[in-house]
C-alpha cells in the first residue's frame, strides 16, 4: 500500500501519544483531506489537532492546502515559541 507519512513533533506529539502514522495515500490527496481523515479516524485527537499548527511537507513549512503524494512526509508541529 502506498503511504504519506505523518510526523508529530513537540507539544502536539506529547498529546498525541506518537511520533508517527503512515495514512493511505488515498486518503489524503492533500492537506485537508488528511487532516480530515485523522480526526475522523481518531476522534480522540481532535482537540490537539485543532490548534493551530504548522504543517511542513518533506522538510518545507507549507501554508494552505496542497496536494500530496505517495511517499510525502508531512510534518505537524505547535508554533515555536521564545522570548
Amino acid at each position: 500500500m502506498r503511504t504519506v507519512q505523518l510526523k508529530f513533533f513537540a507539544r502536539l506529539r506529547e498529546q498525541i501519544g506518537i511520533a508517527e502514522i503512515a495514512i493511505p495515500a488515498d486518503q489524503a490527496p492533500n492537506l485537508d483531506k488528511l487532516m480530515n481523515w485523522l480526526q475522523t479516524q481518531h476522534p480522540q485527537w481532535s482537540d490537539a489537532l485543532q490548534q493551530p499548527l504548522t504543517r511542513a511537507v518533506n522538510e518545507e513549512v507549507v501554508n494552505g492546502n496542497i496536494d500530496l503524494k505517495p511517499g510525502d512526509q508531512v510534518a505537524l508541529f505547535p508554533p515555536v515559541t521564545g522570548g
